[in-house]
């Protein structure tokens, strides 16, 4: 018995009140604020560390106002099982009254909690459904007990918030605790329907559909990114089920704790769930985190720190009875009767636009819509009645074989997939992107259980590629671009353990392709004769004949790859700006790499150049130069190539040249192939290929060792300081221009300066003294292409042995100049 809960127990006698008197229940960082209506209304606000709930009593609630103090008075310890309590304490009991959990979630002390309290300052952040953002604890000079909760100022400040009254598991505010036969509008309507068989039911599935709609007789929900549940509750007992009938229970707590407070007798709840992340927006990735706990602790643990949503959008038992048969608005009226506001199970709200609802979910980055026939009943398996538009095209596919990897890659080559049609498996394609280091490994221990010799489809494709054919068993998600006869441009989202092999059929799949829009024969250029380079009178249109001209040359940089595009919507001496996130209007057929942005706390979508037509798309935006990620979408981690960026910033060109010859030497006698091209401005960039060897910050030690070198070599004209005040008119070698997230301005793209210079690939012999960038030009370029051929391309061709580079590289420094 913990000493730490001695006072609360002592004011409690078991056996007269259905409060906890503390296990073995272990939760790490929980906090909870509960409303008891004891003999006085009030909070308690209370925070778990060290193995309880350490407490307080705040007589009028919290306040997200800094400039109210709210009165916090430290009462006895509470066992961390208090937590999730909510019920009536019998009169004649220490606090009797009714409690509802009011707020729930995770905390985080700014500093060590127990050396907090001893100095009189504990200062916390809350993650809630109703309180976020940082709070702090004072205590009052001359008494132990009293302290002020004050809202720290911070953007969850909020002066004008009324807080629901309202428990965030039942719903019910105090006065209605202890009412288990809450009366429901249309009590009549329920009690006329068949008996429930209180137990999970197939369910009814969305077919996929084109293109969002606004039609009399329907509604439209949003399309969360989560796992498909039914939720039971009968017999005081709360289960979860997956699509497949799957019991998930002890996995989410929070979702089990809050439906057992629901005020009713038993009821079965079919919806989504998801975890969110601080955006609030689902996160698949923290979700499937969930999916793979074992162990209680582990389990209890998430339960706070990403904790499950519910998102309810039928019900189709409740008290017994079989609700199946009412009509989908009848069904959602009872279900949204019995939800709480906020909290672990929520109601999905439904729209009447869907066209309105789809622009919104495509601005937000959500997965899509379900459009819903007003008065369908509820009938197991897939219907017209239940439409689902994706913001990207997506589906579901089968893995019958892979190809092996290639150069430094691990895990696979390419998977290959398959559809269901009848009982026959049809080759759909292959997808060879979007997997991490992580997923590559994974999915090859998966895969290397399940191995066949020979194949379950038959390819149409001629290929004379090693395949390991493997039994069809595993379920991924794919985006892509098209699908006609093979999939294309497409790319790996996550495996589908919710889903079963059985379920990738041909014919949902048809449909799905009704999504893939053609892009256009050709992308139409609005203001062709704006001018964008004053002084030669180059128009928009020059600047996309060039970029058409040079596409042949051009595309192997730019396929696959993150962009970064600045934009002049009035040309060069008007005002530009960057642009990485893509925005929500952007045509469907234009591909989007979704890339998670520690900056911006969120996924951006980079533009990916993969045909012309996008190319004619981005420069009729207003683009000039593209710059490109040294990485390609399904390897991101592993940059293709590391560069010297030589800067002059005034100092003479002839020394740039100078520096680039000798890091060219030192390459040479390191054995490591180098390449060379223009910026386009004032500079020249040095590139070694790494295929894939190193990662990032790999590569960017290896280019700060490298430009070490040749700054003790050259240190009266080089340097690798950064700021232009400080180089002493030396030349900049810039190494960090490697890493991740990093760009380079693409070969061969246009700058926006006069001349309309060009970033050109060089020949080595080109680089001495009669040198000049300026010939390289939107006019000049194309000629010298079809004339000299692209000296660059070998950069994307292999590297050799970087292990014996690097030690050769090591011992040239150990070496000194």
């Amino acid at each position: 018995m913990s000493k730490k809960l001695s006072r609360y127990r002592k004011k409690r006698q078991p056996g007269k009140t259905p409060e906890p008197f503390g296990g073995n229940a272990k939760f790490s960082g929980c906090f909870v604020v509960q409303r008891h209506a004891a003999r006085r209304l009030h909070y308690d606000l209370r925070l778990e560390w060290g193995g309880s709930l350490h407490s307080w009593a705040v007589p009028k609630g919290p306040s997200l106002d800094p400039n109210v103090k709210r009165l916090a008075v430290r009462v006895e310890d509470h066992p961390v099982e208090y937590a999730t309590f909510e019920g009536i304490i019998p009169s004649g009991n220490y606090g009797a009254g009714s409690v509802i959990v009011w707020d729930i979630g995770s905390w985080r002390p700014q500093q060590d909690p127990v050396q907090g309290v001893r100095k009189g300052k504990l200062v916390f952040e809350l993650f809630g459904y109703k309180l976020h953002g940082r709070w702090a604890l004072v205590r009052l000079r001359k008494s132990e007990t009293d302290w002020l909760l004050i809202k720290e100022k911070d953007s969850y400040v909020d002066k004008k918030t009324i807080f629901s009254e309202k428990s965030v598991f039942s719903g019910l505010e105090n006065r209605d605790v202890g009412s288990k036969s809450k009366k429901h509008k249309n009590q009549s309507v329920v009690r006329n329907q068949p008996v429930g068989g209180g137990r999970w039911v197939a369910p009814m599935l969305a077919t996929s559909h084109s293109s969002p709609f606004d039609r009399p007789g329907w509604i439209h929900e949003l399309k969360y990114d989560g796992y498909r549940i039914e939720a039971l509750f009968r017999d005081g007992k709360a289960e979860l089920f997956t699509r497949n009938g799957n019991a998930i229970t002890k996995l989410f707590p929070e979702i089990q704790i809050a439906i057992k407070y629901f005020p009713l007798k038993q009821c079965l709840l079919d919806g989504e769930l998801v975890v969110l992340d601080k955006q609030a927006r689902p996160s698949f990735s923290l979700l499937q985190g969930r999916f793979a706990l074992k162990k209680a602790r582990e389990i209890s643990d998430a339960s706070y720190a990403h904790r499950a949503t519910l998102f309810c959008f039928d019900l189709l038992e409740l008290d017994g009875k079989d609700l199946r048969g009412l009509s989908l608005l009848k069904r959602r009226k009872l279900l949204k009767s019995i939800l709480a506001d906020l909290g672990p199970i929520r109601y999905s709200p439904d729209f009447k636009s869907g066209v309105d609802l789809f622009a919104s979910a495509r601005a937000l980055r959500l997965e899509g819509i379900v459009s819903k026939k007003a008065d369908s009943l509820y009938q197991s398996g897939r219907s017209d009645l239940w439409l689902k538009v994706r913001c990207d095209r997506t589906a579901d596919f089968v893995i019958v074989g892979y190809t092996p990897p290639k150069r430094s890659r691990s895990g696979f080559g390419a998977l290959l997939l398959a559809v269901l049609s009848g009982k026959k498996w049809v080759y759909a394609g292959r997808v060879g992107t979007g997997f991490s280091e992580k997923q590559l490994g994974v999915l090859r221990k998966l895969l290397d259980r399940i191995l066949r010799k020979q194949p379950v489809v038959a390819l149409d494709e001629d290929t004379s590629e090693e395949i390991q054919w493997v039994k069809p068993q595993i379920v991924v998600e794919v985006r892509y671009k098209q699908w006609k006869n093979h999939l294309r441009q497409a790319s790996f989202l996550r495996i589908r353990t919710d889903k079963l092999a059985s379920e990738c059929k041909a014919n949902e799949e048809d449909k799905a392709r009704e999504i893939a829009d053609k892009a256009p024969a050709k992308v139409e250029i609005t203001h062709p004769d704006k001018i964008f380079w004053p002084n030669e009178k180059y128009t928009k249109l020059d600047l996309v004949r060039y970029y058409e001209s040079v596409w042949p040359w051009m595309e192997r940089y730019l396929q696959d790859r993150p962009l970064m595009l600045t934009r002049y919507p009035d040309g060069i001496e008007g005002k530009s700006f960057y642009q990485k996130d893509a925005p929500a209007y952007v045509p469907d057929w234009i591909r989007i790499e979704r890339v998670w942005s520690e900056h911006s706390g969120r996924e951006l979508k980079f533009f990916v150049c993969d045909t012309v037509q996008t190319l004619r798309y981005l420069i009729n935006m207003g683009t000039i130069p593209l710059h490109v990620w040294a990485s390609r979408a399904g390897s991101l981690e592993k940059p293709d190539w590391s560069i010297l960026d030589l800067d002059p910033k005034g100092a003479p060109f002839g020394n740039v040249v100078r520096i680039a010859r000798e890091i060219h030497s030192i390459c040479e006698t390191l054995r490591l192939p180098n390449y060379i091209k223009t910026s386009g401005g004032t500079g020249l960039h040095v590139l070694i290929p790494l295929d894939r060897q190193l990662t990032h910050d790999q590569s960017k030690t290896f280019a700060e060792l490298l430009a070490g070198v040749v700054v003790r070599r050259l240190s009266d004209i080089a340097t690798v300081v950064r700021s232009p005040a400080k180089r002493g008119g030396k030349v900049y070698v810039d190494f960090l221009q490697n890493g991740w997230g990093k760009t380079l301005a693409a070969p061969l793209c246009v700058r926006p300066y006069p001349g309309a210079p060009v970033s050109m690939p060089l020949d080595w012999s080109e680089v001495n003294g009669r040198l000049k960038v300026e010939r390289f030009n939107l006019r000049t370029a194309r000629a010298r292409l079809r004339r000299e051929g692209d000296f660059l391309a070998p950069v994307l061709e292999g590297a050799s042995n970087l292990a014996v580079a690097l030690k050769a590289l090591s011992r040239l420094i150990e070496a000194g100049p």
